[in-house]
């Protein structure tokens, strides 16, 4: 019961997920990435081992499809399931199934794809994608700009209460000494809100820093 858009930044070789829901603890489970390798939404009645299984299976070469054809197979509450991944050929693979709740589905654009179900809407995700493709600067920028579009456009429509952001690269390596920059809001009442404003105090923390060298 959930929205989230998985990416990739070509350019920068940087890949992302961004996701909300009106759950606690959305970061926890929904969003896997590793870089050089993969992204990974996977939500509704969330099986977390399509995002573990799924980025070691990525990292042996196979495709997106491949990987999600194969982790559906084994797996008898595929129906309840929806998994988005992207690797960093910006190949993909999305499923939504049968019996996730309605509002449910997905959209499937140039080097992302946006998810999700017990939407008030198709909107959430239209927006979602709008919001994307319409946006300039860094990944997690991005990223964040389409989550709060979609959290614009109604969401979950149980409400709010979780939202998290995680996006890896080589350029993290170096600036943060981590393959990738990870942001959780686990309970709040504007999670997207505040998620942003966790990654702008950031943004401001490292420019002081870089300009004090």
């Amino acid at each position: 019961m959930t929205f989230s858009i998985v990416a990739i930044s070509p350019r920068e070789k940087e890949l992302g997920v961004a996701v909300s829901t009106a759950v606690p603890c959305v970061g926890a489970r929904v969003p896997h990435v590793e870089m050089n390798v993969g992204a990974i939404a996977t939500q509704a009645r969330t099986n977390i081992w399509i995002g573990i299984k799924g980025l070691k299976m990525l990292k042996l070469g196979l495709s997106p499809q491949t990987v999600l054809d194969a982790l559906l197979r084994e797996d008898p509450l595929r129906e309840e399931r929806q998994a988005a991944i992207i690797d960093i050929y910006g190949r993909k693979a999305v499923f939504t199934g049968s019996k996730t709740i309605d509002w449910k589905g997905h959209i499937i654009g140039k080097n992302y794809i946006v998810i999700g179900n017990l939407l008030v809407g198709r909107q959430v995700l239209e927006s979602m994608s709008k919001a994307f493709e319409k946006s300039n600067g860094s990944l997690a920028e991005r990223l964040l700009l389409a989550l709060k579009a979609g959290d614009d456009a109604g969401g979950d429509r149980r409400g709010k209460c979780s939202a998290a952001l995680l996006v890896a690269g080589p350029k993290y390596v170096e600036e943060y000494k981590s393959p990738a920059v990870s942001m959780r809001v686990d309970y709040h009442e504007e999670p997207v809100i505040e998620l942003i404003k966790i990654y702008n105090r950031l943004k401001e923390i490292r420019m002081k820093a870089r300009s004090t060298r």
